[in-house]
């Protein structure tokens, strides 16, 4: 190992969010995450702070993460070139998630982007001549130069270093941010736009989405750094509402089934391992109006043909896929345990577990030889070298509540 530079993570402060100052008034736990001081966990603790968020209503910190805009006529049709994802045809005020992939198919990042549209309509209507971009906040750095670099020239690319952002979620998150923001209640899911704030002493513009990382109900809203914290003790002064970290904010999204950047994908996963195909349109996929056209797309067509082959066949042996995970005794299964079959042949690993504060059983997920991964599969996990049986299992674990509408 090399020795600490003034650049290295060992020497480099850790950044702080405009929300530092609150969270340590609120006692939290800070921790490093992502190169900042991040709270993970109140003093109510983790279980009390998950079990609120899906009751009532948390507010999340998340001004780690990168925001920046691609604008310009041809921003649309540019961004489509980086992700296997349709950006053209998404309607103005619209979000959708996407991959960010390299050469060979590998996951850079996982992101959501959303048409805000352009100022002349009839210049670029639905073609989106300004789409707002959140992604990872480990990532961003390398993410913002990778997007320069292959489409710079193409739109422009304007990072948003100024802008915090929240998420609050939960079944009561609407009814609370209704009180100060009237009209957020007629938007649905992965729907957003233009808000007004009223706090009471002052009106703050956001930006906001009905969205999250949870799998309940809320929004992410994009605010000016100078206003993020009067955002947030509005948000916090609501009776529904309380502070929530990044522990709950982990337990959360893996019930909900969703990824974790750096745990469940990375470069060295592709988005048909990852079981992510709902995330590829077929407009991009073979035979589509506009197959391919993205980085990697030779390998993931490739893989995606080599799935259709062998469907019904549970898969292609010596291919992997990432499925959910059930254990059936009380033992926690975590990050890295081996999965073997039932003659002790290592057959994958648990990307992700823990156990469920709402189905209170130990889920996981985590990538199996595709000949393991139909549901009801019976595996075994090596914790600490005791076997614990696992059953693949349907994710969510948790049924999602997002509103998409009555």
């Amino acid at each position: 190992m090399s020795a600490p530079t003034e650049s290295s993570p060992l020497t480099t402060p850790l950044q702080l969010t405009p929300l530092n100052a609150l969270h340590i008034e609120l006692g939290a736990r800070m921790v490093p995450f992502a190169g900042y001081s991040m709270p993970v966990q109140y003093p109510a603790g983790l279980m009390a702070e998950h079990h609120h968020t899906r009751k009532a209503a948390g507010l999340f910190d998340v001004s780690h993460m990168g925001q920046l805009r691609l604008v310009g006529p041809d921003a649309a049709a540019a961004f489509e070139t980086l992700i296997p994802v349709d950006v053209i045809d998404l309607p103005v005020g619209k979000q959708r998630y996407g991959l960010l992939l390299n050469d060979d198919g590998g996951i850079i990042d996982d992101l959501m982007f959303f048409n805000m549209g352009g100022s002349d309509p009839n210049e670029v209507g639905k073609r989106g001549g300004n789409i707002f971009v959140i992604v990872n906040g480990a990532c961003k750095v390398g993410d913002i130069a990778h997007i320069r670099a292959k489409i710079g020239q193409r739109c422009e690319v304007i990072t948003m270093p100024d802008h915090a952002l929240l998420a609050l979620q939960g079944p009561q998150a609407v009814t609370a941010l209704a009180r100060l923001a009237p009209g957020v209640e007629k938007l649905v899911f992965m729907t957003g736009g233009n808000f007004n704030v009223d706090t009471g002493t002052q009106k703050i513009d956001v930006f906001l989405t009905r969205s999250g990382y949870t799998g309940e109900d809320g929004f992410e809203i994009s605010v000016h750094k100078d206003h993020a914290e009067a955002l947030a003790r509005a948000l916090l002064a609501q009776p529904e509402v309380k502070p929530i970290g990044l522990g709950a904010r982990n337990s959360l999204r893996l019930e909900a089934g969703l990824c974790l950047y750096g745990n469940d994908i990375d470069t060295t996963t592709n988005p048909v391992e990852a079981n992510l195909l709902w995330a590829m349109q077929k407009i991009r996929r073979a035979g589509g109006a506009r197959e391919g056209g993205f980085t990697g797309a030779t390998k993931i067509l490739s893989a995606l043909a080599d799935l259709t082959r062998a469907s019904g066949q549970n898969g292609l042996s010596g291919t992997r896929k990432r499925v959910g995970l059930i254990a059936q005794e009380r033992v926690p299964v975590r990050d890295h345990t081996e999965l073997q079959d039932g003659s002790g042949n290592k057959i994958g690993e648990v990307t992700s577990g823990l156990l469920g504060p709402t189905i209170d059983e130990p889920v996981a997920m985590g990538y199996v030889d595709a000949a393991f991964s139909a549901l009801g599969t019976q595996v075994v996990a090596m914790v600490r070298g005791k076997p614990v049986p696992m059953v693949v299992s349907a994710m969510p674990f948790v049924p999602t509540n997002y509103f998409r509408g009555v």
